[in-house]
Order: C-alpha cells, then structure tokens, then sequence
C-alpha cells in the first residue's frame, strides 16, 4: 500500500495568544510596546476570542472520538468542522485490499485512514473539542484504545446500507463504558429512516441518542457534537 500523508497540520508561527496559549513570561519575543498596547486596551489581535485574548484563564479543552466502519464519513465529518487544517493520514487503495475493504456502496473511494483523523472545534468561549476519527478496517483497531484514551466520548457513525459495520464500535464502547451516540450520515441517493427504525435495528438502549445527520454540513456536524457533549454530561455529571 502507498501512503500518502495528505495535507498535514502545518506548524505556523502564529503567536501564543492567536491560538488560545497563554504567552510565557519574560519571552524574548514579547516587546515592552506590546505590553502597553494590551494595557491600553488596544485590541492587537482583531478576530480573535475573548478567551484567547486573557491570559489569566484557559479554555477547557476535550477529547471526542468518532469511530465507525470503513467508508462511513469519519474522515468528511472531522473536515467539515475544523477549524484548522485537520491531520489525516490517508493511503492509497491497491488491489492487495480487495478482500477485505468492501467497496461495493462506496466505489468512488480512492484512499483509507491508515491511522487517525485530527481536527479541532471551538464550541464556546471556554471550551474547546478536538475531533479524532478512527480508522475502520478491523486490521488498525489496534489503535483504538490509544486513540480512545483520555475522551469524554464517542460518536458512532453508521450507514443504513452497512448498519451491521458499526457494530464492533457499538460493542467496543459499550464494554469500556465510553458514553457514546449514534449518528446515521444519510448519504444521498439512499432511503430515508428514522431515528427509532435505526435504535430499533441496532439494539441501542433507550438512553443512548441516535440522531440522524449529514457529514459533509457543518452546521449538522456540530449539532450533532452538541449532543454528545450534553449525553457526555449527564452521563458522567462529575
């Protein structure tokens, strides 16, 4: 398999403060006119986040991961909401993977994520969610507990075509008691169901939400973390 690494968070030399870390104290580069400049009031970085600009606090910054069988948009759903350039490791598919990646609702696809997707959403003025999508083949769900580690929850996307792919997600979360909800991306050209038909097939527990959106739009992505947020929250309250 060729890997191509495709389009790699560059590392900019955006200033401490545009990207939300508090400056170091007595940094060289940090000039005396600056500091007056902020005490003056004069806003130096236009754009930016009131939390961004306060180096007296700092956001509070979780993890969601976003798990699902091969093809099911885990890669387009962590695109369609970062707001920096996400991470993703993609390769190129040769024939040496025709026997075990199934391409028959997806054959456009020309690539897989061979070890993560990254990317990063600022909700709210204090908090911060960073986005790691799985990879889907059973061959790198060796990674999954390292990827899982330290997250607040998951996203399980599931395509109504394949519905039976996501359920090693289903059962991996479910055994580690990761709070999670299920998210059906309703690809185009593809019957329609509600949101109970898709609990009711999969066997979800009632307290689980399942939700149906898109994830190629932005807004229907970020609806859909909101909601695992707020499960995440009354799940684990503390």
């Amino acid at each position: 398999m060729d890997s191509v690494v495709s389009d790699a968070t560059a590392v900019s030399e955006t200033p401490a403060v545009a990207v939300g870390i508090p400056a170091q104290p007595g940094s060289a580069s940090r000039e005396p006119a600056a500091d007056e400049a902020a005490t003056d009031g004069v806003d130096t970085e236009e754009g930016a986040q009131d939390w961004q600009l306060d180096h007296s606090r700092a956001p509070i910054a979780t993890k969601i991961v976003v798990a699902g069988g091969f093809g099911v948009g885990k890669t387009t759903f962590v695109r369609a909401v970062s707001e920096i350039t996400p991470l993703q490791t993609e390769a190129l598919m040769t024939r040496a993977s025709e026997d075990t990646d199934d391409l028959t609702a997806t054959p456009d696809k020309l690539t897989t994520t061979v070890a993560m997707d990254f990317g990063r959403i600022t909700l709210d003025n204090d908090l911060v969610l960073y986005v790691f999508g799985t990879p889907g083949q059973q061959r790198f769900w060796f990674m999954w507990d390292d990827l899982v580690r330290g997250s607040i929850g998951a996203i399980v996307l599931a395509d109504t075509r394949r519905l039976t792919d996501c359920f090693p997600a289903l059962d991996y979360f479910e055994s580690c008691g990761l709070p999670y909800i299920v998210a059906v991306n309703h690809f185009e050209g593809t019957e329609p169901f509600e949101a109970e038909d898709v609990r009711e097939a999969l066997t979800v527990p009632a307290h689980v939400p399942v939700v149906i959106m898109d994830a190629r739009k932005r807004y229907s992505v970020v609806e859909t973390l909101l909601t695992m947020v707020a499960h995440a929250l009354e799940a684990t309250p503390e």
